[in-house]
């Protein structure tokens, strides 16, 4: 199948699955014949998520099916069987609904002491980029919530934790690829967070819609969103907790990226802009509500958006000095991703597959799961002609990458 094809090759496979031609795909994309053709054959590189998407819509497939989203199954065998479809059921399932709110077999409702330790656990594994677990233990998570909430209906506590803990299913799910699952958990949490009364993690959880949009590609309407939260949260801003300030920086963060995807770099620089002042109001780097948030996050999402808009040299010239050393492993990791991608665009191979494998030795599933690892590995291979060194042997063989010629 196409996940062992880069992206242009799968872009190839799509095409003739479609019965297109070269010269129909370009001008549905709006490029040239010559251009596609280089992208297909892997002589240009194709790593910018609005120019994927643009083609995924040209060929009415998902973004996914261009990434080729692996399953959490193909990484973490050791978890269990029933991992993304235990959460997969535990977010369909119809009891969930007001309507049926009491219907299923009874899960005794934890002390709102306990489930709080139990959300934060959760989130500091995610953080720590323990992709598997968090997955695994999500379900469980989800049901004894619920459980909280109707046994104690009138605690906005619980509303709170029921929402951090829908919050938490959305950014995994996010990063599995699991895009559909991850805008109903937004969503759902997004109705727990109002019915908390919580402004913070209103807000919070509103962020995780954008995020949801962003994985779809609606980069529009994630921007239009970020604009709207951030009207919700001003009247916060007026005597702000340390909470409210990261989540309106990291809001701005999410609707950077979402206008980076865009191309619209005016966008982009003031939604960094705003969330810069926030970092500086902020003062430090912190992690409240679980947001990774200060000077340094900004400086990763500059990184981060200079790559999705093509400018390669920002992103070379401040990747490197970035210390992410006091963030969370999932943000340092992903961060180290962005550098590997602008090392490889600017020709210094070896510094790309040594930042790559430093990320991999730090968060393995994390490295799995992005497109970005499978995808620069995959132009790696390409670009050796067939003498890979054994390093990059190493790494495809880990990622499940291989080569395989496009027919």
């Amino acid at each position: 199948m196409t996940n062992t094809l880069t992206i242009g090759e799968r872009i190839a496979w799509y095409r003739r699955r479609r019965g297109m031609s070269q010269e129909v795909l370009a001008g549905l994309v709006e490029r040239t014949i010559d251009w596609l053709s280089k992208v297909e054959n892997n002589r240009i590189p194709l790593d910018r998520l609005s120019v994927i998407k643009t083609v995924a819509e040209a060929l009415d497939v998902s973004l996914g099916d261009l990434l080729a989203e692996p399953s959490l199954m193909d990484w973490t065998p050791q978890t269990g069987h029933r991992t993304v479809p235990a959460l997969r059921d535990a977010l369909l399932d119809y009891r969930r609904i007001a309507l049926f709110d009491r219907a299923g077999p009874p899960v005794e409702a934890p002390p709102v002491e306990r489930l709080t330790r139990d959300v934060a656990d959760l989130w500091e594994a995610y953080q720590a980029s323990r992709f598997g677990y968090v997955t695994a233990q999500l379900p469980w998570l989800l049901a004894r919530a619920h459980a909280a909430t109707e046994h104690r209906s009138n605690d906005p506590g619980a509303r709170r934790l029921l929402a951090l803990s829908y919050q938490l299913a959305a950014v995994q799910l996010t990063k599995l690829g699991e895009a559909e699952l991850a805008w109903i958990a937004a969503d759902r949490g997004l109705v727990a967070a109002q019915q908390s009364d919580d402004l913070a993690v209103t807000g919070s959880l509103a962020r995780s819609v954008v995020h949801a949009l962003l994985s779809v590609g609606k980069y529009t309407e994630a921007v239009r969103l970020t604009g709207d939260t951030a009207g919700l949260l001003q009247p916060g801003l007026t005597t702000p907790t340390p909470e409210i300030v990261s989540v309106y920086g990291t809001l701005f963060l999410a609707g950077a990226m979402a206008a980076a995807r865009a191309e619209d770099r005016a966008t982009t620089r003031s939604f960094l802009a705003e969330a810069d002042t926030a970092a500086r109001r902020l003062g430090r780097d912190a992690n409240h509500l679980w947001t990774a948030f200060g000077p340094t996050n900004v400086n990763i999402h500059r990184v981060a958006t200079a790559g999705e808009l093509g400018e390669v040299q920002v992103a070379i010239d401040l990747g490197p000095r970035v210390d992410t050393t006091p963030l969370p492993m999932e943000r340092r990791v992903r961060h180290a991703l962005e550098l590997a991608r602008a090392y490889s665009l600017w020709n210094r191979l070896d510094d790309a597959l040594a930042t790559l494998l430093a990320a991999e030795r730090l968060a393995p599933e994390q490295v799995r799961y992005h497109y970005l690892g499978r995808q620069l590995t995959l132009s790696w291979l390409r670009r050796s002609r067939g003498r890979p060194s054994p390093a990059l042997q190493a790494l495809a063989r880990r990622l499940h990458v291989q080569l395989q010629v496009a027919t």
